[in-house]
């Protein structure tokens, strides 16, 4: 299942959609239910996981947010 939303963190808008499924998997996000997964500010592009990471969290902006869809859908 696909969602798409938007988290504010710190007055900071982050765009995402997550591919997520009902079981937990080897390609997952510390082989959970997330496959994939697009975080983005402003257009640009902070997080990406496609069942491997693209780019990893550099921010403590993307770290907050991996961790907040990871409660979510994981």
């Amino acid at each position: 299942m696909w969602d798409k939303a938007t988290l504010e963190i710190d007055g900071t808008k982050i765009e995402y959609w997550v591919k997520h499924y009902e079981k937990g998997s080897e390609f997952g996000i510390d082989e959970g239910r997330i496959s994939k997964l697009d975080c983005r500010v402003d257009g640009e592009r902070i997080l990406n996981y496609d069942r491997g990471w693209d780019l990893e969290p550099q921010t403590e902006l993307a770290i907050k947010a991996l961790e907040i869809l990871k409660s979510r859908f994981n």
